[in-house]
């Protein structure tokens, strides 16, 4: 399925869409920076892309299809999950009793036909399409999904009866909140209908939370999608008590207790995915407000490299994991990755020969040949006493979930003093700032640089899309930028890593942006970190003991390579992997 350059340049100049002379141009640029000649053609505005790929199609002899304002059978586009379609660009479009055509982007996207296959088990014949086409038909899920979702409820509330249940006996208006009654609501088939639905509509829509809010005329559903709120549906008030009522009984949670938070989880399977739900009930002035965490327990197979990580920063974490003592600290604000990062390097650390064993709350992710400890604290199980019985479980490994106070932090320092693999979570917003927060839960100094080898500070941004464009800042909006990151540092790494030409200068460095018809909801798909990896150094740990400050320590780690969260944001805005307005976005929050 390979095109060879010789096929595609003769098919170029016969079309007569570029001219020999740029062709020529594009060919030897092409060979400086071993980049592709359709790859340079269409970065130089030559060549569109979906011309290239009408192109490739006829060369290897693939059919190209054109779906934009095609209305696909909803029963075959779903037949690929949402996700997949998007993160691969790939949609199913026609469907037989042996086969499925999907259309691509890429028909070398070997791994997304191979899932397909084994899905629906069916022989797919992948054809080329164009980037609109893919939009136009991802955005049928969400209208086919809002329309299945709308039906439902109109159909299932309908159903409900609109007045309260009463009792039989005393006050009329007394609304009944026996168990019993609150149960024969959570069971009753449309509200059941309804959770089910709305539960199934945030897997798809690849959702981190489902946001349940009680207002003054009515009940709010939002989900959170690529960290952004976004509102779903508006439901009538009078099905907010029986719908609380069926994620209560889910959770196993006290159907009675309206005026207490409450916590609890439950897991469904949907398509072979297991994914568990994380509950919380908030009693608020207009109702309980529910909010659910998503946690798909298929997460194997992530690598540092996939979260973001690259690098000096990458070889440092490498470096760390070697080590069979010290501490791995992941800092930053709640969602921002700090779990996943740390279960990326327990997933590496995971070989025959070690006993790894973690206390954490929740637990969000379930993996092989590792013990897990849920904290209880109701019943005594607190991080400090869970960390105290693991010492004495002989692990090589410990992983402590978050250092929330003075106790644990000292059991984790003394953890990795005595010959164990310490990886636990901070809430700081730098790297730097984790040496204050420890010494302000009075851990000694001196214990501090014996034992911590690397503090990683991250943030999570959205990824751009298909919909991109290139463009060029300008002087004025580089001098701009200039006073925020140190732009000689981040372009010295974009040489080291060959993202850009050894002689290049910020004039002719690309960077990349929403195309003007394109959404931003649309546009963006799927989140990646962007980091500051602090390794403890002599220096630095000279600092320390001398009771230096967090900009202290900042300072000398800048002056020794680390790239703050801000600077590894343009470095990747410079991939295309974002937006420069992006990073912006997530650094000043």
């Amino acid at each position: 399925m390979h095109i060879e350059e010789k096929q595609l340049k003769d098919f170029i100049l016969d079309s007569g869409l570029v001219s020999r002379a740029d062709l020529t141009l594009a060919e030897k640029e092409g060979l400086e920076k071993g980049v592709s000649l359709g790859k340079v053609l269409v970065s130089k505005g030559k060549l569109s892309e979906d011309d290239l790929r009408r192109m490739q199609a006829y060369i290897l002899g693939i059919p190209f299809v054109d779906l934009k304002g095609e209305k696909l059978p909803f029963e075959v586009l779903s037949l690929i999950p949402e996700p997949i379609a998007r993160n691969h660009n790939i949609v199913a479009f026609k469907k037989t009793d042996s086969s499925l055509e999907v259309a691509m982007l890429d028909t070398e996207d070997l791994t997304a036909i191979d899932f397909i296959k084994k899905k629906v088990g069916l022989r797919i014949l992948p054809r080329l399409t164009d980037a609109d086409s893919v939009k136009s038909a991802i955005l049928q899920y969400q209208k086919s999904l809002k329309a299945e979702f709308g039906d439902l409820i109109a159909k299932e509330v309908s159903s409900l009866e609109l007045n309260p249940l009463k009792r039989s006996e005393g006050d009329e208006n007394e609304v009944i909140t026996t168990t019993e009654d609150l149960k024969k609501m959570a069971d009753d088939v449309p509200v059941v209908r309804i959770v089910d639905t709305l539960l199934k509509h945030a897997i798809l829509q690849n959702a981190s939370d489902i946001h349940i809010e009680p207002q003054e005329l009515e009940l709010l559903v939002r989900y959170r999608i690529d960290g952004l709120l976004h509102d779903a549906m508006l439901l009538p008030k009078n099905v907010g008590a029986s719908i609380a009522a069926r994620i209560k009984v889910l959770a196993m949670l006290k159907l009675d207790e309206k005026r207490l938070p409450q916590d609890g989880r439950f897991k469904i399977d949907m398509n072979g995915e297991k994914v568990s739900f994380r509950v919380s009930t908030l009693p608020t002035y207009y109702g309980e407000k529910t909010v659910m965490r998503l946690l798909r327990e298929n997460v194997s197979g992530f690598t540092l490299e996939s979260l973001g990580f690259h690098g000096v920063g990458l070889e440092r974490i490498h470096r760390a994991v070697q080590s069979t003592t010290g501490m791995i600290l992941a800092t930053g604000p709640t969602g921002s990755g700090k779990t996943t990062t740390l279960y990326t390097i327990l997933d590496i650390l995971n070989t025959v020969d070690v006993n790894i064993s973690t206390i954490e709350d929740p637990i969000e992710y379930q993996m092989k040949r590792i013990n897990q400890t849920q904290v209880r604290p109701e019943i005594g199980l607190t991080f400090a006493n869970g960390l105290r019985t693991l010492v004495r479980q002989d692990p090589d490994i410990i992983m402590v979930g978050e250092i929330r106070d003075n106790e644990t932090a000292n059991l984790a320092i003394n953890a990795s003093l005595t010959g164990h693999v310490v990886l636990s979570t901070l809430h700081t917003n730098s790297a730097a700032g984790a040496v204050p927060r420890l010494i302000d839960m009075k851990v000694e100094p001196f214990l501090i640089v014996s034992t911590v080898n690397v503090i990683i500070a991250q943030r999570l941004i959205r990824k751009l899309g298909d919909g991109k464009e290139k463009y060029f800042l300008t002087k004025a909006e580089l001098l701009t930028l200039g006073k925020r990151v140190n732009l000689d540092k981040v372009l010295a790494t974009l040489k080291e890593e060959k993202i850009v030409g050894q002689s290049d200068v910020w004039e002719q460095v690309p960077f990349w942006r929403l195309k003007k018809n394109v959404s931003s909801e649309d546009g963006f798909s799927g989140r990646i970190g962007i980091h500051e990896i602090l390794k403890v150094s002599l220096p630095i740990k000279d600092i320390i003991l001398k009771d230096g400050t967090s900009d202290a320590i900042q300072k000398q780690a800048e002056s020794e390579g680390m790239l703050t969260m801000f600077e590894d944001g343009i470095f990747k805005a410079v991939q295309g992997v974002t937006t420069i307005e992006e990073v912006l976005r997530v650094i000043s929050e």
